[in-house]
Formats: structure tokens, C-alpha cells, sequence
């Protein structure tokens, strides 16, 4: 993340980091090829595959790479550094919008499989190619939303993701019929979270100094991962406990609809000087 953002000037950083994101995608090429693979040969497959493909690409980079002219270098200790980032109100702010922007397209990509075979009695394979264009749609949104935020701003960006997310979750609970009803509800999410994920970074390459993007892109996006793995264990239990999602989703869309406030009132505030629209 500090890599692309130092070889963008601010006004294109959006799109940049955006695009950078949609390396998110790996996610739905793993679901679909990690089965095949297996299939094709054992269980040990997929891990020499993608050993093999991290290696060319390490090569690749080390060929190909390099650092932006005039990269601001920080100098300070680690243990320093990295208190100055958590003092940093930016920090913490954008790990509560990537918690739910892309703990919540995590989240999906994971458990949506297992949802749509409950509830609308799908196959295995069905529902991963459901799952896998959802997972596309928000990784093609992921640039769009950086670059919506280079024009109208962030925070613009953001809300009106959390109201999509807020909507779609709410009309999910109610299980609507797969067609159209829950497949317009789950791609709109997709968008948005795809959307909302690309402005989370365009919102940190906006307000974060150059020399602390490294360090608070590392907490954001663990916060990120932290936001994925929670809800799918929140849903299974609120699964077993009453036989229904109703209640996750109808949970989720609170959440939505909080981040939405929470965007429009604390963040909205803590960027007044730079860009608040």
C-alpha cells in the first residue's frame, strides 16, 4: 500500500490503491480452482501451485519493481512509529470502515456458499458460482470506488455504500425469493462493500502523512481480516440457536446503518480541512 500510494499525487491516489485492491479477486480464483486442483491431483495441489506463483512473482518483482523518487522514509524506532500511529484518530477510524466494508465482502465470500445452500437449497457448485460472481462484482467496484473518491470524495462514497449495504441486508432478512429479490440484495451489497473497500484507502491516502501510510494500512487492513472472520461465526451460532439468518442480516444492517452515522458525524469531522465531501 505505501508502495502505490508514493507514485500517485493525492488527487489520483484513489483509483491507484483502488486498483491495487481488486487484488482482493484471488479470493474467487481460489474458490474455484482449489477443488479442481485438488481433483486433478491431491490435497497437496493447490499449496505447490500457489507456492509456484509466489515464487514468479517474487522474481518478477524483484526485476521489475521499484521504490517511488523522493519516497518519504521513516527514520524514528519501530516501537516510536508505531505509537504515533495508534495516537492517530485516522487509524482507528478507518479500521471501524474496513471492518465492515471489507470484513463484510469477507464475510460473504465465505459463508454465502453455506446461506444460499440452506436456504434456497442450491448445490455445491451452484452456490460457489454464485458466490464467485459475487466476489467479481466487488472486486471490479474496488477501483470504482477509489475513483469516485478522487472526485466527490470519500466520504460521499462511503455513505452511500453503508445505505446500500443498510437496505440490502434489511430486505435479505426477510428471505425474498433467490430470483430476482435476493440476487439484486446480494450484488448490491457486493457493489457497495466492493465500492466501500476502495474508499476506506482513498480516505487513508487522503488524511494519513506520507511517512505513516505503511504502518496505518497495516492495522486497517488487519482490522479488515478481524471484520471477516467474525461474522460468519456470529451467523452459525445465530443459525443454530433459532433455525434462521433473519436475525444475522437484520444484525448486519444495524451495523451498516451505524457505520453510516458514524461516517457522517466522527469522520465526516475529523477531515474538514481536507476533504469532507
Amino acid at each position: 500500500m505505501p508502495f502505490v500510494n508514493a507514485w500517485f499525487p493525492p488527487a489520483r491516489r484513489g483509483f491507484a490503491i483502488g486498483v491495487f485492491g481488486a487484488g482482493m479477486g484471488g479470493t474467487a480464483i481460489s474458490a474455484l480452482t482449489t477443488v479442481p486442483l485438488v481433483d486433478a491431483g491431491d490435497i497437496q495441489t493447490p499449496f505447490l501451485v500457489t507456492a509456484v506463483v509466489l515464487l514468479a512473482y517474487a522474481l518478477l518483482a524483484a526485476a521489475v519493481l521499484r521504490d517511488a523518487p523522493g519516497r518519504a522514509v521513516p527514520t524514528a524506532p519501530l516501537a516510536q512509529r508505531l505509537a504515533a500511529t495508534a495516537r492517530l484518530a485516522a487509524t482507528w477510524q478507518a479500521s471501524l470502515l474496513y471492518a465492515v466494508a471489507f470484513g463484510g465482502y469477507v464475510a460473504f465470500s465465505v459463508y454465502l456458499p453455506a446461506y444460499l445452500k440452506t436456504s434456497y437449497g442450491l448445490t455445491q457448485s451452484d452456490a460457489a458460482n454464485r458466490m464467485a460472481g459475487f466476489v467479481l462484482l466487488a472486486v471490479v467496484m474496488r477501483p470504482v470506488g477509489g475513483w469516485l473518491s478522487d472526485r466527490v470524495g470519500p466520504i460521499r462514497v462511503l455513505a452511500t455504500a453503508f445505505a446500500v449495504v443498510t437496505a440490502g441486508a434489511a430486505a435479505q432478512a426477510f428471505t425474498p425469493g433467490l430470483m430476482p429479490g435476493a440476487t439484486i440484495a446480494f450484488l448490491t451489497m457486493a457493489a457497495a462493500l466492493g465500492a466501500g473497500s476502495g474508499a476506506v484507502f482513498a480516505l487513508v491516502a487522503l488524511v494519513t502523512p506520507a511517512d505513516k501510510v505503511g504502518s496505518v494500512t497495516g492495522v486497517v487492513g488487519a482490522a479488515g481480516g478481524l471484520g471477516g472472520f467474525v461474522p460468519p461465526l456470529v451467523m452459525g451460532a445465530l443459525y443454530g440457536a433459532f433455525s434462521s439468518y433473519a436475525v444475522g442480516l437484520a444484525a448486519l444492517a444495524v451495523v451498516a446503518a451505524l457505520t453510516l452515522l458514524f461516517t457522517l458525524t466522527a469522520v465526516r469531522r475529523f477531515i474538514p480541512a481536507q476533504r469532507t465531501d
